[in-house]
């Protein structure tokens, strides 16, 4: 048997009133993530808890069956695995964005207008050169998602995802230690944040971007601290051999941890132009020698954090027709496993992650559909499996 799990990360929502009282996914023509609902079961599955930060770490740790409160050190040593940076017992990583700050210091967006890798890592080494040094290390990832690695720090620190404070003053939003020892670690990352507003300013690619109308890389952001952590395989909990596709560093990380092979696509993005047909494609490919794919799509959750509900809609169209069509014609459906879900809600009136359940349809061979027709959030609510948490929804996809 083999499974796949395509996720469009993000891809639930609100009602929307210009929508006629619909979601983006009510709203969207999706014939082939309908098929599979159609053919399957479906539910609600509840990836964050209420005592977890609403990203997409805890999240997708938990589409992967993980417990993210035994196994969630922070994002940005999730996001070194994937980029090859160890992070040793005695430091702690960071997910460092470069992130765009109105000239008021309020918070314009959390990607520096969806900056570049090339033009961030010009200013990553400004930044290393500048700020840096021994036992204090930026690292280039993928477009504003970048590492930091400090030596000796401690990771007891409440941090605000710049995802989730659009239009808020940062200087209120800076690093607090959570207990008294932390504080010198938190002065210390905020003085290298404030310090990067004067090297940012006008570092030659903001001139550059600011001349053709785009916005700056004016500020770095440090959040999501944390340890090494440790994780059982998929081989060794499920006795599987399995992939991961993504345009991010996050997924791929954890696909580290998890013993899945990573997978890279030209011209995956992790925005809506990303290479879709690519990643069905490497999806295919894969299966011919492992059991499992894990298929991460990026671009509706950038929409939803834009605000912008027609590419909302846009990226789910294009999800379903020309990676999640191309899939099920490319595979043997009376011997593989078929399950579409998001990894949680990004509501475009919210423009942030949100921890309300999220819809799921699972496609088995030789297991009879339920009696939903349609894949959204109102249609899968009344789906066979109810609402599952924790591993219960692997443990259905692999059907352990």
């Amino acid at each position: 048997m083999k499974y796949i799990i395509l996720l469009g990360d993000g891809m639930a929502d609100y009602p929307i009133a210009r929508l006629g009282g619909r979601t983006p996914l009510q709203a969207a023509r999706k014939t082939n993530i309908d098929r599979i609902a159609r053919e399957g079961r479906c539910g609600l599955f509840k990836t964050i808890e209420e005592d977890m930060p609403t990203g997409s770490e805890a999240a997708n740790l938990s589409v992967m069956g993980y417990d993210p409160r035994q196994v969630l050190q922070g994002r940005g040593v999730l996001e070194a695995a994937s980029m090859g940076v160890d992070i040793r017992d005695d430091e702690m990583g960071m997910r460092c964005n470069l992130i765009c700050l109105f000239d008021d210091g309020r918070i314009k967006n959390h990607s520096a207008g969806h900056i570049s890798s090339e033009e961030s890592n010009e200013m990553l080494q400004a930044l290393q050169k500048e700020i840096g040094g021994p036992g204090l290390n930026f690292y280039t990832g993928v477009s504003y998602r970048h590492l930091f690695v400090g030596q000796g720090l401690d990771p007891r620190l409440e941090c605000a995802p710049p995802h989730d404070h659009p239009n808020e003053p940062a200087e209120p939003l800076l690093i607090r230690p959570k207990l008294p020892e932390a504080k010198a670690t938190a002065d210390l990352l905020n003085d290298l944040t404030r310090r990067s507003w004067k090297i940012l300013k006008d570092h030659p690619v903001n001139q550059r971007r600011r001349a053709a109308g785009k916005d700056p890389g004016n500020s770095i952001w440090l959040w999501s601290p944390g340890k090494r952590p440790k994780m059982w395989t998929f081989k060794e909990r499920f006795g599987v051999t399995g992939a991961v596709i993504s345009a991010v560093d996050l997924i791929r990380g954890i696909g580290v941890y998890a013993g899945l092979e990573v997978l890279k696509v030209p011209g995956a993005t992790g925005l809506s132009d990303t290479n879709y047909e690519g990643k069905a494609d490497a999806c295919l490919a894969a299966l011919k020698h492992c059991d499992f794919c894990y298929v991460h799509v990026e671009a509706p959750d950038e929409a939803g954090h834009e605000g912008n509900v027609e590419l909302k809609i846009k990226t789910i169209e294009d999800f379903d027709a020309r990676l999640v069509s191309r899939i099920l014609a490319g595979v043997d459906l009376s011997q593989t496993v078929v399950a579409v879900l998001p990894d949680h809600p990004t509501p475009v009136e919210k423009r942030v992650h949100v921890r309300d359940a999220v819809p799921f349809a699972i496609r088995a061979p030789g297991q009879s559909p339920d009696a939903v027709e349609r894949y959204d959030e109102h249609s899968c609510a009344a789906g066979a499996f109810g609402t599952v948490r924790g591993d219960e929804f692997i443990r259905a996809v692999f059907q352990k």
